[in-house]
């Protein structure tokens, strides 16, 4: 499980953090964050011992992409990702460019495609993005256009996360948002579920925020998060230190 460090400042995070020490081994720097902090973030992070996934959606031209990419992996992220809309020539090049960016004798960063945000819906998409069809057939072809382009894995759902084993594979990593504990406000967001729930569809990461860090006690929320999904039988290390 990623915890989602959506704040503004560095200062913010930090105090989330300090509650957490212990228990999480693996976070999430969103735009807000990585904006506001530069690299400077992911360094700090790292140095706490904690592995980054930082969420910055590249959608660009092929090139401008593979550039991005080249300098996000001089930073040591673990987790980068890219949007999957932007066709499969930016996504490859994008990898090429995570590859070159990568030091020798290290592990490249995963890389992933957002297929299509969970905040949208059929409706948004049909009529304001003028793409036609169901939300799920969509995702399912992104993630194929995704493993055509030689990436990790993609950013999706849990919802939609058997559909895209069966058209990509078991082995292709889903990263989904939109967990909500119950009784949790879900929000901004459309197409949810619960942790439990996320894992039994087959979810390789979730990434869980505001249930989280903007609980009254960040840690009493995680543990009850991981004591839902243990209840569940579902046997998994949560993302705790070792």
């Amino acid at each position: 499980m990623i915890v989602a460090l959506d704040y503004a400042t560095l200062d913010e995070a930090k105090s989330c953090l300090e509650q957490l020490d212990g228990l999480i081994r693996y976070v999430k720097v969103g735009m807000e964050l990585a904006y506001a902090e530069g690299p400077a973030i992911v360094h700090y992070l790292k140095e706490r011992g904690l592995k980054v996934f930082l969420d910055l959606k590249v959608h660009d031209i092929p090139n401008t992409a593979k550039g991005a990419m080249r300098s996000l992996a001089r930073h040591g992220v673990d987790m980068v990702n890219v949007h999957a809309a932007g066709g499969v020539a930016m996504m490859a090049e994008a990898r090429e460019g995570l590859e070159q960016g990568t030091s020798a004798g290290a592990q490249r960063p995963l890389l992933i495609a957002v297929t299509m945000l969970t905040s949208t819906g059929k409706a948004t998409m049909n009529e304001e993005l003028a793409i036609p069809g169901e939300v799920e057939d969509v995702v399912v072809h992104y993630a194929q256009m995704t493993k055509k382009a030689g990436l990790d894995g993609v950013v999706a759902s849990p919802l939609e996360v058997p559909m895209i084993k069966r058209a990509a594979g078991s082995s292709f990593i889903t990263v989904t948002p939109g967990i909500r504990p119950i009784g949790a406000d879900k929000g901004d967001q459309t197409r949810i579920t619960t942790p439990e729930k996320a894992f039994e569809l087959g979810s390789d990461y979730l990434v869980i925020g505001r249930a989280i860090t903007a609980a009254p006690d960040p840690a009493k929320a995680w543990e009850k998060i991981v004591q839902d999904v243990e209840a569940a039988g579902i046997h998994h290390s949560f993302g705790r230190k070792e």
